[in-house]
């Protein structure tokens, strides 16, 4: 029973993750599919290019909260059951388990066919209630970078090691380092082709119209 539980609880986060909030509000504002507009993305920076700033504020909250209701889910199951149905020592584990799911599922949403955004803002979703100390110190280097360079993607970056630095420099439990180290890698891995733009120089700025396709 305690598997079917936590796998039920996993799934849930994956759900919720899944939820496409950028492509919703681009199709209810201006009637597009933003995935066959500019970086073809559903996060927040695509939203802002194509749909607009109010739009991509109440994406980037959206996509921000259902990250966060992904890990509160299993919180809160810990905290409601009457009977140890899953061992309390699952708890750290199940919590990750549930916010990789849930990071996963905004890029790879099941409402999309597998498609989605690049799990920056699930990823900061999910730091807030793990550690609102290391949520801020990696949105504080995020926006120091973006207002250096106006470049979300290298301020995407940027917040990946500030996360793995202050997880392991705060001596977070494993698991939460653990985190840190494979949703920054997805992150990473999923800004690919703008890490090679960057590399050639051709990355757009804040404000700028993305050149060619593959954001």
């Amino acid at each position: 029973m305690a598997f079917l539980i936590s796998a039920l609880l996993i799934f849930v986060g994956y759900l919720l993750g899944s939820i496409p909030t950028g492509y919703l509000t681009a199709l209810s504002l201006k009637g597009i599919d933003i995935r066959q507009h500019g970086s073809g993305s559903t996060g927040a920076t695509n939203i802002l290019r194509t749909v607009g700033k109010g739009a991509a504020i109440f994406v980037l909250s959206a996509d921000l909260a259902k990250a966060m209701l992904a890990v509160i889910v299993v919180k809160s199951w810990f905290f409601f059951q009457t009977s140890e149905m899953i061992p309390l020592e699952w708890k750290s584990w199940l919590v990750i388990l549930a916010a990789i799911a849930a990071v996963f599922g905004h890029s790879k949403s099941i409402f999309l066919n597998f498609t989605g955004g690049k799990s920056v803002a699930a990823s900061l979703g999910v730091l807030f209630v793990l550690n609102p100390i290391v949520a801020l110190g990696t949105l504080g280097s995020f926006l120091a970078m973006l207002s250096v360079s106006r470049i979300v993607s290298l301020s995407s970056i940027t917040g990946v090691l500030a996360v793995n630095i202050l997880m392991f420099g705060l001596h977070q439990p494993l698991p939460y380092c653990l985190f840190g180290i494979i949703a920054g890698f997805y992150v990473t891995f999923r800004h690919r082709t703008n890490i090679m733009r960057l590399f050639a120089g051709t990355e757009p700025r804040i404000g700028q119209k993305l050149q060619q396709e593959g954001s």
